[in-house]
């Protein structure tokens, strides 16, 4: 008979949906030692080798694929029994885990605080990421809801809008096409524009429309994060389109503006996303409705600077 902890599979999963000791150690809190040693010890337990160690690289075995199968299967009727306890907690006591893309944590946990002012008794756990490990929250079913942009298509998963999310371009407020009103979007050609990394939403949003418009633009500095855009555009490094939620501080201090060019902005949405077989506890269900309901109206628009 196996002797095997609820724990050490917890611990195991994790490192098999990583591939990373030191990844599994910062998502459980772990040290990385205190991760090795479940380990070991769920591997004295089944007694065969969970991982193989090739280069820099760690990798399932037979014996880890197999199971990190049942360890998925035991998680989700885990997930389950605690959604079905919540249920009887009601909204008294529950918990929320929610994904958001980091361009959305410029409004979410203003969100999440006036939704916890209404609900005192829950307890969220938020997790801010690129829109690639979102997804894999999604897909891995470790999040309840997740809060993006435009969602991709073929996955199995229920969306809705609750919020425009409008584009904009930004400059510093030395740049001459700060005094120019209305500038024709071809005029853009002529500067550089600084992105945010390949799979961003913001990104993939702007080389469409760019297309559409048949425009070539000169691509500068490459960034994973809209701080990093704008710490750069104030430098005069160039140009960028990004959330007008993400630069509401920046612009109510005027150490940026919002350029006044034509067909902007480009008009997106937020969606709240979640897996379409997933079971929603009672809490979650209840902040995809406040959501869905009070979001646009709690969610302060940055009004147009003059320029």
């Amino acid at each position: 008979m196996l002797h095997v902890t609820l724990r050490q599979l917890k611990v195991f999963e994790s490192v098999a949906r990583h591939l990373s000791f030191s990844r599994a150690a910062e998502d459980l809190h772990l040290t990385q030692p205190a991760v090795s040693m479940q380990i070991k010890q769920l591997e004295d337990s089944v007694d065969l080798p969970l991982f193989e160690q090739i280069g820099k690289k760690i990798y399932l075995t037979d014996a880890g694929r197999e199971l990190y199968h049942y360890s998925r299967a035991i998680s989700e009727q885990l997930t389950d029994m605690e959604l079905a306890l919540d249920e009887l907690k009601g909204l008294e006591r529950g918990k929320l885990n929610i994904s958001v893309v980091s361009t959305a944590n410029y409004f979410a946990p203003h969100l999440l605080a006036k939704f916890c002012q209404r609900y005192s008794g829950i307890t969220v756990s938020l997790n801010v990421s690129n829109r690639e490990t979102v997804l894999k929250h999604l897909a891995d079913n470790v999040t309840d809801l997740a809060i993006m942009g435009q969602p991709p298509d073929g996955l199995d998963i229920a969306t809705e809008s609750f919020m425009e999310n409008p584009l904009v371009v930004i400059a510093p407020p030395s740049h001459p096409l700060c005094r120019v009103r209305r500038i024709p979007v071809k005029r853009l050609e002529q500067e550089t524009f600084l992105l945010r990394e390949p799979g961003s939403g913001t990104r993939s949003a702007m080389e469409r429309f760019f297309a559409e418009h048949r425009i070539s633009i000169s691509k500068g500095m490459e960034a994973d994060t809209n701080e990093a855009i704008k710490q750069a555009v104030q430098a005069g490094m160039g140009l960028a389109i990004m959330s007008l939620h993400t630069a509401e501080l920046e612009l109510e201090t005027k150490r940026l503006r919002i350029l006044d060019v034509q067909d902007f902005p480009i008009m997106r949405h937020w969606h709240v996303v979640h897996r379409k077989n997933k079971r929603l506890s009672s809490v979650a269900q209840a902040f995809r409705e406040f959501l869905l309901k009070e979001a646009h109206e709690l969610v302060a628009h940055v009004a147009r600077v003059d320029n």
